[in-house]
């Protein structure tokens, strides 16, 4: 979008134009394979893959298993890098950070996160600012507010002196995200996170990531079965499918019924709420 202004030293109109704002995250043609050796074929491919996503925008990642969400969450957490393409935040390309300042930019929430040892709440958490440790390990006035805040930024302020094992699914899975916040990344990632959760449980996260975007400087990007969720809470959608990506856009631009019953090989109907985001419904499942 172009505004126009006149010059007072000349008769012509000069012409500034108003940038649009950068992206925080930015694929372009990124792609990957999996194989047994480096001499045999590719056992999966991903790609390629384009799409960016903004500072406060909740992005899901979304498709079956197998499709390649989790391959794409590596990528963009420097896990893995591309074949080809690139994957940048803020205008740096992932693989060229090295692991520390990687780590204080971008969080992974991965599916599982075993404990090797017992640990209350606040000491897990506080393992979020590893990043910015010191050879000598004390946690430091900063490290403990960073921590504090993080916990209560996820309502689990009252959780701090429970053991990790004690804790319900629900509780355990703000706690996880409490220790990725205590990071203090720009760009949080998470995949499955409402894996174990019941519904009320995963529309509680999804709400709770929708204020952590919209309110902060984060970029959050999830990866995620849940259509419905997906529609109602998320900015925009990257479709993928047996490791191709089919679509990216709004929840409105991406859930055509014909598309996604071939990518998730079920019947489907598609309605439009009251909001304007779509619905997905399961068709032939009333007995």
């Amino acid at each position: 979008m172009s505004t126009f202004a006149r010059d007072p030293n000349s008769n012509a109109a000069s012409v500034s134009v108003i940038a649009k704002p950068s992206a925080y995250v930015k694929v372009e043609q990124a792609s990957y394979a999996y194989a047994a050796t480096d001499r045999s074929a590719p056992k999966f491919t991903l790609g390629p893959i384009s799409f960016e996503a903004q500072q406060h925008e909740l992005v899901a990642i979304l498709g079956p298993n197998a499709s390649g969400k989790s391959t794409l969450l590596t990528l963009l957490a420097g896990l893995h890098k591309p074949l080809s393409g690139r994957v940048e935040v803020d205008g740096t390309e992932v693989s060229q950070l090295d692991s520390k300042t990687r780590a204080q930019r971008i969080a992974l929430v991965q599916q599982e996160s075993e404990l090797l040892f017992p640990l209350r709440v606040w000491e897990y958490v506080l393992q979020g600012r590893y990043p910015y440790g010191r050879r000598l390990r004390f946690e430091s006035e900063e490290d403990c507010l960073f921590a504090g805040n993080a916990l209560a930024n996820v309502g689990a302020d009252a959780l701090r002196d429970r053991w990790m094992e004690q804790l319900s699914g629900g509780e355990k899975q703000r706690v996880i995200l409490a220790r990725a916040l205590a990071q203090q990344p720009s760009l949080l990632l998470l995949d499955e996170p409402t894996q174990h959760l019941d519904i009320g449980g995963k529309f509680e996260l999804l709400r709770r990531l929708r204020r952590l975007a919209s309110g902060n400087r984060y970029t959050v990007l999830v990866v995620t079965h849940e259509l419905d969720l997906a529609s109602e809470f998320c900015d925009r959608i990257v479709l993928l499918h047996k490791g191709k990506c089919l679509r990216v856009g709004t929840a409105a631009e991406v859930y055509e019924r014909a598309l996604l019953e071939e990518v998730f090989e079920a019947p489907l109907e598609v309605e439009t709420r009251p909001s304007g985001r779509p619905r997905v419904i399961l068709r032939g499942d009333q007995g």
